[in-house]
């Protein structure tokens, strides 16, 4: 989906007067009824309704309450619902069939499989060992910006030091660029820039220091025993969990409506604005390529790759009307990690529904 670059004010006056689009194709139909809220599982208007959401002050559509275990009780503001229950629960009957694993054999080296509805585990591979996660961090990130109610409109600009980390690493953005908290989180979820990540720990309240206690003790919260993060971007290889942590984050995570639209946007045109060298285009693209097929019905999604933890990739997806949540760690190559996706979600589409 290609946009057209807008002023600086464009759009900010776009997120305020964007109304919602339909829902999205895959959606997630809540307790069995067409009439309930919904939950969106990526599609074209992810991005015209994360900014919606955005637009309506400070975050207020934004609840934290999953803790990671068992039963979802999702608190939403109904800006997002097609109905106007502004509480609902997850909780369903059965599973995909049987309580026994699927029969892949996953070439990565360390997996987890659930099924989000009941927390059944559907494979297992090493998922209790914390393992470096790269950029996986960045989920956590974005919960804990989302949990502090910042104006997302406030605009924002890049310092030297936002470029300097645990190890040296591309990028396409230079101090003094300028965008606001909305389109910095967005380049970090789907573009997974670690500047962006770094700015938006800079500018949190009480500083960078602050973020980052707050990211640890997030962790804790939702029962992340193995965790631990040590800056906000995924350089740093201190930055470990066990898939099955990973598993509660990715679950917590989908309680965050941006979180779902930004991670499944599949490309955006940003136009950055500079003082110095003048403003410039950004075109950027989704870092999944399973995002960016449009293949499979991907609710979140987020890649990452260092050399200490290999390429790595969490995602919730809906497979036979049954949502699971994948965590792949550790994987030798961009192509093993996405067999592997593939095949998880291959062998997901032979089990039945209940």
């Amino acid at each position: 989906m290609k946009h057209i670059p807008l002023t600086k004010q464009q759009l900010i006056a776009a997120m305020i007067s964007l109304s919602l689009g339909s829902a999205a194709q895959a959606a997630l139909t809540i307790n069995g009824t067409e009439s309930s809220a919904r939950v969106s599982w990526g599609g074209a208007d992810s991005l015209s309704e994360a900014r919606n959401i955005m637009s309506k002050s400070t975050g207020t559509a934004i609840k934290k309450v999953d803790n990671g275990y068992g039963t979802t009780k999702l608190t939403n503001a109904p800006s997002v619902s097609s109905s106007n229950n502004n509480s609902y629960n997850t909780t369903y009957s059965g599973s995909f069939g049987s309580s026994s694993m699927i029969p892949i054999s996953a070439n990565s080296r360390s997996v987890a499989v659930i099924d989000a509805e009941t927390g059944e585990s559907i494979y297992e591979k090493n998922a209790d060992t914390a393992r470096p996660m790269a950029s996986i961090t960045k989920v956590m990130t974005a919960m804990v910006v989302l949990d502090a109610n910042l104006d997302m409109r406030e605009e924002i600009t890049f310092d030297a030091e936002d470029f300097i980390g645990p190890k040296r690493a591309s990028t396409r953005l230079k101090a003094g660029d300028r965008m606001n908290r909305a389109e910095i989180l967005l380049m970090a979820l789907m573009k997974s820039e670690n500047p962006a990540a770094k700015t938006l720990a800079r500018n949190y309240p009480g500083g960078y220091s602050a973020f980052m206690r707050a990211m640890n003790n997030k962790a804790k919260s939702l029962g992340m025993s193995t965790a631990f993060f040590g800056d906000p971007t995924g350089l740093d290889s201190r930055n470990v969990a066990s898939s099955n942590d990973l598993v509660k984050m990715v679950r917590a995570a989908g309680n965050y409506d941006v979180i779902r639209r930004f991670s499944t946007t599949k490309s955006y045109d940003f136009l950055v604005a500079n003082y110095s060298s003048g403003n410039r285009r950004y075109q950027a693209s989704n870092t999944s390529s399973l995002v960016r097929s449009g293949d499979y019905p991907i609710g979140i999604s987020k890649t990452g790759f260092i050399n200490e933890a290999g390429n790595c990739v969490v995602m919730e997806t809906r497979v036979n009307n049954r949502p699971a949540i994948i965590v792949i760690l550790g994987a030798d190559s961009s192509a093993t990690r996405w067999g592997d996706a593939k095949n998880i979600l291959s062998s997901l589409s032979s089990r039945r529904t209940v």
